[in-house]
């Protein structure tokens, strides 16, 4: 039998060694690139369910605003199309109740601050009841209200001032017309002096606009 020297046996050692740590070396990068890979999978497999999920819930809310396009659009038409309006007058008209229920509304609560528009429409309001204008005052703030666009917004007020003059049943017809008027008057004080035929009101009230709703289409990043 031939005798293997120790320097060959050391060779020999030293080889199988190598081998054994090249493969362990291969074997734990196969497993740690396994586990890492593995992980990778499963975290891009997670987040497109949840691309997916979101998708689903956007289509399904697109699909119910379609719906509700359509019911209101019926709502809508049904609304404004009605041969008598809300406060009884002629949809077609152009008297002060008349006009289609869309446009009443949109007088009841304007949106957009316009203090020279108020002062126009109480001007007709005190000529309607044949008084005289002693005075309109107020605070004209469009400066301050030309941005109040918001998304959920609030009415605001508008405080203004009325003096006027003529018969106390005249000044009487003028309380009632703003008592029945579609947009809405807050009475704060009235005061009164003269006589029956000949008698100042000075009338403090307040109306309101309600600025108008801003619509604004947001985007979503799904991590």
């Amino acid at each position: 039998m031939a005798r293997v020297s120790s320097t060959t046996k050391r060779s020999l050692i030293t080889k199988a060694n190598s081998t054994i740590v090249v493969t362990t070396g291969v074997a734990a990068f196969l497993v740690v690139f396994c586990l890492v890979a593995s992980k990778t999978l499963i975290s891009q497999a997670s987040y497109q369910n949840r691309i997916i999920g979101a998708k689903k819930d956007a289509v399904s809310q697109l699909r119910d605003n379609i719906s509700a396009k359509d019911s209101l659009v019926s709502s809508y038409s049904a609304f404004v199309g009605t041969t008598q309006n809300v406060l009884g007058g002629n949809p077609s008209g152009t008297g002060q109740q008349d006009g289609d229920n869309a446009k009443l509304v949109l007088d009841a609560l304007p949106s957009k601050y316009d203090f020279p528009a108020l002062a126009t429409s109480l001007e007709k309001m005190i000529d309607s009841q044949n008084l005289t204008i002693v005075g309109i005052t107020g605070t004209d703030d469009e400066v301050q209200q030309h941005n109040a666009s918001s998304g959920t917004p609030a009415p605001v007020a508008m405080p203004f001032q009325i003096q006027v003059s003529g018969s106390y049943q005249s000044i009487q017809g003028l309380v009632d017309l703003f008592n029945r008027s579609i947009r809405p008057f807050q009475m704060q004080s009235v005061e009164l002096s003269g006589g029956q035929s000949n008698m100042t009101a000075t009338i403090n009230a307040q109306t309101f606009y309600q600025p108008e709703k801003t619509f604004k289409v947001s985007t979503e990043v799904i991590k």
